[in-house]
């Protein structure tokens, strides 16, 4: 019951008590001294001699359980700045002062450890989820040393084998040309090269960050054989359908005209015979047009660009078809292939007409932004629904029931060849907006693929 109740006071009772205690016994002692060598300045000198020493002994044994507190505490923090979230401390027994620093230390420490735990598992999740694509992926640091890959990566590299520790300029000198012509690129491709004696369509991605303040590569590499495959099939599926179903319209009637001017031809009548064969000839030059629209399709020669001058370019245009000027025309020339792009604008206006649009309200405006041209067409039609506005651009894709759906996505590619968008927009009030913009002189020269 004593020592549990010493136990309980403060290091500050404690050394008060040892202070009186010594105070205490040094005078004691003192005046023991003096009556014994009937001196009291050399019992008093006598007394401190004696004195000093156990009183050093004493602090020194009050103290050492705070010393031994304080070591274990160091020990604690050098291992959390190590990384060590293991170590507990057990509660100072004689010390409640330091108590709150010890539930404190152990309460940190076991935050450390559920931190820890949860970003072990996070980590866990994530390399089982990385290791499990398809899509290779390889981290390397600013030496070009690989740091990290997966399975895929490990599979087009080294037949399985760990990429990790190796230089990946090595790794990829093995490797197919192809993918070196890619790499070196220095940006984000296509391109196909052989695995396994198969020619196979692969996308990389070059993504470049700083990480623990060192730059680092990361390379992703996506096998798009079967989904281009996919594309391909679906796409001629869709070309045959559209040309099965017009060829039918259009070979149908003219067997049973056929059929019909054979038997006119037994007893003539030229009325009958002239509409039979000017039907025969209004079907042929159909089939002719849906034809040769494909073939333009199929057959879009690559740009020229050229200065281009907007007053003459516009005055042509508007020859052609009617429409409204809005605002200025742009002081500058235009760099663009004119007969291209008036292919194009052709094509814009003529939706615009055919969507019930009044004449006078089909406007064009021209303007620069964002360091090029935009044209805007747009009408007051009924507009497209938002279903409609989605697949518009999609090639065969078409409302008009003589429609091909080749019109706006030979826009589109015409455009996109000039490394210029097409957009497509409702308009506010009622109507189509058709927004297609065009790099100036100055970008297209900087863009690799335009030159």
């Amino acid at each position: 019951m004593a020592a549990r109740k010493a136990s309980s006071f403060s290091f500050a009772g404690m050394l008060a008590l040892l202070v009186a205690g010594a105070l205490a016994a040094g005078v004691a002692l003192a005046l023991g001294l003096a009556a014994l060598l009937g001196s009291g300045p050399a019992g008093a000198l006598l007394a401190l001699l004696v004195g000093l020493p156990l009183a050093a002994l004493g602090a020194r044994a009050a103290a050492r359980p705070w010393i031994r507190f304080l070591g274990a505490l160091a020990d604690g923090l050098a291992s959390l700045k190590d990384g060590d979230f293991s170590l507990s401390l057990a509660r100072p027994r004689g010390l409640p002062e330091a108590a709150p620093l010890a539930a404190a230390y152990n309460g940190l420490g076991e935050r450390f450890r559920a931190e820890r735990q949860t970003l072990l598992q996070r980590e866990l999740l994530l390399d089982t989820v990385i290791q499990a694509t398809p899509l290779a992926l390889v981290l390397t640091n600013d030496a070009g040393i690989v740091i990290y890959s997966n399975l895929a990566a490990r599979r087009l590299f080294q037949d399985g084998r760990p990429l990790e520790g190796h230089g990946f300029n090595a790794l990829v000198e093995a490797a197919d040309a192809a993918l070196r012509e890619a790499i070196a690129g220095g940006q984000d491709t296509l391109f196909t090269m052989r695995v396994a004696a198969e020619a196979e369509i692969f996308h990389l991605s070059l993504r470049h960050f700083t990480l623990n303040a060192r730059s680092h590569h990361l390379y992703l590499l996506k096998q798009l054989t079967r989904e281009l495959n996919a594309q391909e099939v679906a796409s001629w599926k869709k070309v045959i359908r559209v040309i099965a179903h017009e060829l039918n319209n259009s070979l149908a009637p003219i067997s049973s005209l056929a059929h019909s001017g054979r038997a006119l031809a037994r007893s003539p009548e030229p009325a009958a015979l002239e509409r039979v064969f000017g039907t025969i000839a209004e079907r042929a030059q159909h089939l002719h047009s849906f034809i040769d629209g494909y073939a333009r399709f199929a057959k879009l020669p690559r740009p020229r660009p050229e200065p281009v001058a907007w007053p003459a370019f516009v005055e042509r245009l508007k020859a052609t078809l009617r429409f409204t000027l809005e605002g200025a025309l742009p002081a500058a020339p235009g760099w663009f292939d004119p007969a291209q792009l008036e292919q194009v604008l052709i094509n814009l206006l003529k939706n615009a007409h055919e969507s019930g649009s009044a004449p006078s309200a089909v406007g064009v405006r021209v303007s620069e932004r964002a360091g090029g041209i935009e044209i805007a067409v747009a009408d007051r039609g009924p507009g497209m629904p938002a279903a409609v506005l989605e697949h518009a651009l999609v090639p065969f894709f078409s409302t008009k029931p003589e429609g091909t759906g080749l019109g706006l996505t030979l826009s589109r590619e015409i455009v996109e060849a000039h490394g210029g968008r097409l957009e497509l927009r409702a308009r506010a009030g009622g109507g189509t907006q058709v927004h297609v913009w065009l790099p100036g002189a100055a970008a297209a020269a900087a863009d690799p693929n335009l030159t």
